[in-house]
C-alpha cells in the first residue's frame, strides 16, 4: 500500500483546478501536467482555455486533459461539467477551488453592490457549487478519498483597508473548509489553502506596479505542486500556506 501511495504521488493522479486559464491556476496546471498528471480545468475564457490546452499537447505526451468553459459561479454550469466528467469516468483524485476575483481598491460603502456580489459569487458560492457536485462522485467512486484544496489567502486570516469584500469571502472560504472537513468521510481531506504573495493580475489591481516585485505564478506552482500533492488525510480541516 504505501508503494502504491508513492507511485500516485509521482505520477496518475487526476486533478481537477477551477480558474485554469490564467495565473495561478494555469500555472499549477502546467507544473502537474509536466510532473504526469492528468488535469481536468475550467475557466470562462473559451481562448484561454484553447491556449493551455496547445501548450500542454506540445510539451506532454499525456492529452487526455479534459477542459470546460464554465463559470464556477452557475451552479447549472458546474453539474453539467460534473456530469461530464463523470461520463468520462474522470473523477478527480484532487479538487483544487482556484476560480476568484477581487473588488477594485475601494471603501467598503464605495463598493458597488453588484461588484460585492460579483466577488461572493465566484469565491464562495463558486466553491461551494464545485463541493456540491464533486464530492459525492469522490465519495461514490474513490472509496471516500480525495483532496480538497479550497485557495484562500493571507487575508483570509487578516484585514486590509480598501478590500473588505475579498476579505470577507476568503474568511468565509476559512470557515467553509474547516466545516465540510467535519463533514466529510475518513479518508479525505479538505484545507484551505494560503497561495502567499504572487505577481498575478489581482495582485496588480491591489498594488499596482509594485506587484511586479514578487513571485511569478511559475515559480509558486514549483512549490505548491508538491504541498498539493503530498497532502493526506491527516491535513483534513488545517489551514495551510505555500
Amino acid at each position: 500500500m504505501e508503494m502504491e501511495k508513492e507511485r500516485k504521488m509521482k505520477t496518475g493522479r487526476t486533478v481537477l483546478i477551477t480558474g485554469v486559464g490564467k495565473g495561478l491556476g494555469r500555472a499549477l496546471a502546467v507544473e502537474l501536467a509536466t510532473r504526469g498528471h492528468t488535469i481536468i480545468g475550467c475557466s470562462r475564457s473559451q481562448h484561454n482555455l484553447d491556449s493551455l490546452q496547445t501548450q500542454l499537447s506540445s510539451s506532454n505526451r499525456n492529452h487526455n486533459h479534459l477542459f470546460f468553459n464554465a463559470d464556477v459561479s452557475s451552479d447549472e454550469n458546474v453539474q453539467q461539467m460534473a456530469r461530464l466528467v463523470m461520463d468520462q469516468k474522470a473523477v478527480p483524485d484532487i479538487i483544487v477551488n482556484n476560480a476568484g476575483t477581487i473588488n477594485k481598491n475601494n471603501k467598503l460603502w464605495e463598493v458597488p453592490a453588484e461588484e460585492f456580489e460579483e466577488v461572493m459569487d465566484t469565491n464562495v458560492k463558486g466553491t461551494a457549487n464545485v463541493l456540491r457536485h464533486f464530492i459525492p462522485l469522490m465519495i461514490a467512486l474513490k472509496n471516500a478519498e480525495g483532496i480538497i484544496v479550497n485557495m484562500s489567502s493571507g487575508w483570509g486570516r487578516s484585514g486590509a483597508a480598501l478590500v473588505a469584500p475579498y476579505c470577507a469571502s476568503k474568511w468565509a472560504i476559512e470557515g467553509l473548509s474547516k466545516s465540510v472537513a467535519k463533514e466529510v468521510g475518513q479518508g479525505m481531506a479538505v484545507v484551505a489553502l494560503n497561495p502567499g504573495v504572487i505577481n498575478t493580475d489581482m495582485l496588480n489591481s491591489c498594488f499596482g506596479t509594485s506587484a511586479s516585485l514578487y513571485q511569478s505564478p511559475q515559480s509558486w506552482a514549483l512549490k505548491a505542486a508538491t504541498l498539493i500533492l503530498n497532502l493526506t488525510a491527516a491535513d483534513n480541516g488545517s489551514s495551510l500556506t505555500v
